[in-house]
């Protein structure tokens, strides 16, 4: 297929430009993956352009083989050898080649963590312990932002220049941060990017900054500013092309910001500008009323942001309901998916259900598995599933088990059943390492046999042997035992880490190959974009799907949009607006059909165990009434008006 076959319009023009600096703004849904991909096509097939000069920046690992996939469907030859890949995979790869983590002295083993309630947990939360007394860095959620900058380079906002922390404060933090790292021999993900600008800056001569000609990056919108500024250096003298859009910038809390994407002329010189707004994928009404949703952000009379694409066929379902309690709202969409499925020809890989917090995912699940109806159902909250602490405590035994000189591990192990993680005797353990040029393991094992003596780490001790205790155990286990007995079936918390992996175990041929098979599925996990099973995700995991059929549930206040009480009022209006992003990014992930969905009543006890900031008014000691997401108010006149849910679904879900 040629490269400009059935192109027209700005399609056609975006692919056949040949400016030093593209910039295309892109609603969902409007073509923007392919208008760039047929620019590759043209820039190999009529510029003659070496692909291994190509380095194209995506969002996640599926988009990438999808990009080289495409490719090839077209026939582009050598369309296999572009550079296709996240930025954290290119910077690894950078860093990696240039034996840049040896002459830090750094190790790349990544920290697991996921975030509960602003606050990072597994691995990261003995480092809090370790480094809260050594400096005023205030409680653990306001050091975990600080992290969050740490991995930023010290750029929170669009204007600011990464990679150097300029209060006193963030200073000192950066540099006990580092040495926590340092002396474990890990590394935070996030790290990686400031590592790599730090590397290119300081290193002009470096063949990294002359491998490509071309470089094309996704979902620009989405990259913080010392993102952006890598991006910048790779690209210096050489084409650049970005795509993006500022209604889907959705990652403040890493500090992106739609001003990013905005800002991008006045960082660029002579930049040339295209937009895209006729969406594609959604039909006429669900484009409507998330267009009605997303202009809440912007003054009134504003133009429309998308439009639908005049050839789109069939007409679009959109339904509003509110459930009376969140019991019901599980019952009603589960039989909703079940009918959809048994009724009205949708077939299980057509239905996306995005959910603001896990509890109402879950539910929903566990009513479609108990209701016989066979339909096959994955959740893919995979940040969460090493949430509860037997999860936790599982991992760790495999990590050390297969590394006993896994320092991230071995420190976890040594603090975990303890509210201060053992801060204290585990800063007597570290100091006589860091004295003495020793490995934690190494002391431990000499003090439990008596060849050493070091008062004041006894309690780390009989940790260290209860460990090798296990350890031995455990290594007379054939690796199907092993999964087994770290992750046994029929429990609650070990249930979804072995459906995460079925039908992966087969090419597992030992202890190792089952903790690489777990460290990716948990912290690299990939939405699959299709596939018979029925998917259920939060609203962040949804961007760059499409489904016929989307359900957003949960739509409550607190939820949807959720509100960060600690905010400064000054940010507030900048995060509602970002919720608002939020929701419009999963309203138009749907083709066909869209559901909004709500509960009136919850649990008091659900509310404050799971259900994190949602908003309840009146009602008595057991249960609070919710209130609607105010997002449900900006549908537009075109929308319908909300129904009782129970209502609903006694009339078959018309």
């Amino acid at each position: 297929m040629s490269w400009n076959a059935g192109l027209t319009g700005p399609h056609l023009e975006i692919a056949e430009s040949t400016a030093d600096r593209i910039r295309v703004m892109a609603g969902p849904g409007t073509g923007k993956s392919f208008a760039m991909k047929r620019r590759i096509a043209r820039l190999i097939e009529v510029d003659g352009v070496d692909p291994g000069r190509i380095l194209a920046v995506t969002f996640t690992r599926t988009a990438a083989r999808d990009l080289e996939q495409e490719l090839q469907n077209m026939g582009v030859a050598g369309c296999e050898n572009i550079s296709a890949g996240t930025l954290h995979s290119f910077c690894f790869k950078l860093l990696l080649r240039n034996d840049v983590f040896s002459f830090l002295g750094r190790v790349p083993r990544g920290l697991i963590t996921f975030n509960k309630s602003g606050i990072y947990g597994y691995e990261v939360q003995p480092l809090l312990a370790d480094i809260q007394t050594l400096g005023n860095f205030g409680p653990r959620r306001d050091m975990t932002a600080r992290i969050r900058a740490f991995e930023s380079d010290w750029a929170r906002l669009q204007n600011e220049q990464p990679g150097w922390p300029l209060v006193a404060i963030d200073q000192q933090f950066h540099i006990v941060l580092t040495q926590w790292l340092q002396f474990h021999r890990g590394m935070l993900i996030g790290e990686l990017v400031p590592e790599a600008l730090r590397y290119i800056r300081t290193n002009p001569a470096s063949p990294a900054l002359d491998e490509y000609d071309h470089i094309v990056v996704d979902e620009y919108q989405d990259l913080n500013r010392a993102e952006q500024e890598l991006i910048d250096i790779l690209s210096a003298g050489k084409n650049l092309s970005i795509v993006g859009d500022v209604d889907q910038s959705i990652y403040r809390f890493r500090h992106a910001h739609p001003e990013g994407i905005e800002d991008f002329s006045n960082r660029h010189p002579n930049v040339e500008d295209h937009s895209l707004d006729e969406c594609r994928r959604c039909r006429e009404l669900i484009v409507d009323v998330s267009d009605s949703v997303i202009r809440g952000n912007y003054p009134p009379g504003t133009n429309p942001r998308l439009v639908p694409f005049n050839q789109q066929p069939g007409l679009a379902t959109v339904r509003v309901v509110q459930w009376p309690t969140l019991d019901n709202e599980a019952d009603g969409i589960a039989a909703l998916i079940e009918n959809l499925v048994t009724q009205r020809g949708f077939s299980p890989g057509d239905i996306l259900v995005l959910s603001p917090r896990r509890l109402i995912a879950n539910e929903i699940k566990q009513r479609l598995v108990a209701s016989g109806s066979g339909i096959v159902v994955h959740s893919f909250y995979n940040d969460k599933l090493l949430e509860p602490s037997d999860a936790q405590v599982a991992m760790t035994k495999l990590q050390l088990l297969n590394d006993d000189t896994d320092r991230v591990a071995l420190r976890y192990w040594l603090g975990v059943g303890s509210p201060s993680w053992r801060h204290g005797q585990y800063a007597t353990l570290r100091a006589h390492c860091e004295q003495n040029d020793l490995a934690p393991a190494d002391v431990l094992a000499q003090v439990s046999t008596g060849q050493l003596q070091l008062p004041g780490v006894n309690q780390l001790v009989a940790q260290y042997q209860a460990l090798q205790t296990e350890v031995n155990r455990l290594n007379q286990l054939d690796v199907t035992d092993l999964f087994d007995d770290l992750f046994p079936a029929g429990i609650a918390w070990a249930d979804p880490i072995r459906e995460l992996v079925t039908g992966k175990m087969d090419d597992v041929e030992d202890a190792q190959g089952l903790l690489d098979l777990l460290r990716t599925e948990i912290t690299q996990p990939e939405m699959p974009a299709e596939g018979d099973f029925v998917r259920i995700m939060s609203l962040h995991k949804s961007k760059g799907l499409t489904s016929r059929v989307t359900i957003i549930v949960g739509c409550m206040r607190g939820l949807i949009p959720f509100i960060k009480k600690d905010l400064p009022p000054a940010e507030r209006p900048q995060h509602e607006q970002e919720q608002r992003r939020l929701f419009y990014v999963a309203m138009t992930r749907a083709k066909e059909c869209l559901y909004l969905s709500s509960a009136v009543r919850v649990p008091r006890a659900v509310a404050n165990r799971e259900l994190n900031g949602v908003v309840l008014r009146g009602g008595n000691a057991h249960a609070g009434n919710t209130i609607a997401c105010e997002f449900l108010n900006d549908l537009g006149p075109h929308a319908p008006a909300t129904q009782l849910g129970t209502t609903w679904m006694a009339g078959g879900f018309q």
